[in-house]
């Protein structure tokens, strides 16, 4: 099937998506909050994680099904498909490559789905705050 929409279409509807302060990102970040769990938003680190806590050590990202290949949620477009198939290939190369510089700096990376984050918000606190907690020791 292809396009419904026209490429000036298109190209706004995808000039609007956000790459920050995501629905998902807020949800999370206001649960952790809610729980007394305290973190840094804006970061110079590798990736800059979506949420961080720099005495722990321990770096969130929030990752989108679309733009990071979620194999359970993410559909390439029917269109220019080279073009997308490229694109989501290599965020998920440059996925792996910022969680092995930030591991290598000592930092631990927790990674969760969009879907995760909407569907075991509960889940997604609770590995949080095991990392959280491991620090301790």
């Amino acid at each position: 099937m292809s396009d419904v929409l026209t490429p000036s279409q298109r190209s706004f509807c995808m000039s609007r998506i956000q790459g920050k302060n995501t629905k998902p990102e807020l949800i999370l970040r206001k649960a952790l909050w809610a729980c007394g769990m305290r973190y840094r938003l804006k970061s110079r680190l590798p990736g800059r994680p979506d949420l961080y806590f720099p005495g722990k050590k321990l770096a969130v990202f929030v990752d989108g099904c679309f733009w990071h290949g979620c194999p359970d949620h993410c559909q390439a477009p029917k269109t220019n498909h080279s073009f997308w198939q490229k694109k989501l290939s290599n965020n998920k190369e440059r996925d792996k490559e910022v969680n092995l510089l930030l591991k290598n700096e000592g930092w631990r990376v927790l990674r969760f789905w969009e879907h995760e984050v909407k569907n075991d918000l509960d889940g997604c606190i609770e590995r949080i705050a095991r990392e959280f907690q491991s620090a301790d020791r």
